[in-house]
């Protein structure tokens, strides 16, 4: 269908996504490094915004833009739009989950084979011109337990990576309690991932009651020391308890995309110094940020964003 209005793009996209909506007849102005502040001088005669991270779609921003009926979100994080607000005001909100998840599936495996294999630790040995084989044996997946939370697009993807390895995969989704594949253990609560799981993968949503999802409690009740994946929002994770648990060792090991805040200089000074010290451990492996951020990923968004608001204009 055709739209109309001016759209402001103010996050990286494919050129796909901006071929579509000027042929669907929107006018796109791109500006990616956009401030909030530039954002409300840019926005209020704008009748669509694609974002990502870097715009917080507050109710402020929202009544900057009286024109605006649609918002698109490059990835699936939906805490940066004020949703509720959004739909009172009858602004349709679209995100893009199934572009990136394969992304993010093949970025948490890749993390979790270089922790238990020692990938990357014996490399830089290596480099540094040490050959150590005993002190890199390493742990295979094969026969381990794995705990998923949050079972949507990108749980789903990393479980369907996993099932080949032979592993035990436990899921668990509040809000989806059906649909499930066969090689997976379906879970009705996160018992049976806190009796049986060697490693818990988080893939949900930072809402009000994911935030510190990952907290001192929720360690205690883990019957077995368990390696942790956070590639789903920083504050899923509760960083004093990810420190504790390390320090005492029954958190094995951390594989981190993703941080309370973001970048580090960013964070206050408290999480700063536990954020020093847990990268600083050998037994966690940490990226900035980038599981979803690979290059077929950015096409697949694009391509998703542009189907759903040109069907829904």
């Amino acid at each position: 269908m055709k739209g109309s209005g001016k759209v402001l793009i103010a996050a990286p996209v494919h050129d796909v996504l901006i071929k579509g909506l000027a042929n669907a007849g929107y006018e796109c102005v791109t500006e990616e490094k956009i401030t909030q502040e530039k954002a409300f001088r840019l926005i209020t005669d704008c009748v669509g915004v694609i974002t990502s991270t870097r715009l917080q779609l507050d109710q402020k921003l929202l009544d900057a833009a009286p024109l605006l009926k649609w918002i698109g979100r490059m990835g699936s994080g939906m805490e940066v739009i004020d949703v509720p607000y959004a739909t009172q005001k009858g602004i349709a909100c679209h995100s893009s989950p199934e572009g990136n998840s394969n992304a993010v599936a093949e970025h948490a495996l890749g993390m979790l084979l270089s922790l238990q294999r020692r990938i990357h630790f014996s490399n830089l040995e290596v480099k540094l011109g040490q050959w150590l084989r005993e002190e890199n044996r390493g742990v295979e997946l094969e026969g381990k337990s794995i705990g998923i939370i949050g079972f949507g697009h990108t749980g789903r993807a990393f479980a369907r990576k996993l099932q080949n390895f032979d592993m035990n995969i436990f899921a668990y989704d509040k809000y989806d309690a059906d649909n499930f594949p066969s090689y997976v253990i379906k879970c009705d609560n996160l018992n049976p991932i806190f009796q049986h799981a060697d490693i818990v993968s988080f893939h949900v949503p930072l809402l009000a009651d994911t935030l510190h999802y990952f907290d001192n409690p929720f360690v205690q009740q883990m019957k077995k020391q368990f390696v942790l994946l956070n590639t789903s929002r920083g504050a899923v994770v509760d960083s004093k308890a990810l420190l504790d648990g390390l320090l005492t060792g029954k958190v094995a090991g951390a594989c981190l995309d993703v941080f309370e805040q973001e970048p580090p200089h960013n964070m206050n000074e408290q999480l700063r110094a536990m954020f020093e010290e847990i990268i600083k451990m050998p037994q966690v492996i940490v990226t900035p940020h980038i599981a979803g951020y690979s290059f077929e990923a950015l096409y697949k968004m694009s391509k998703v964003l542009l189907d759903k608001i040109v069907i829904a204009a």
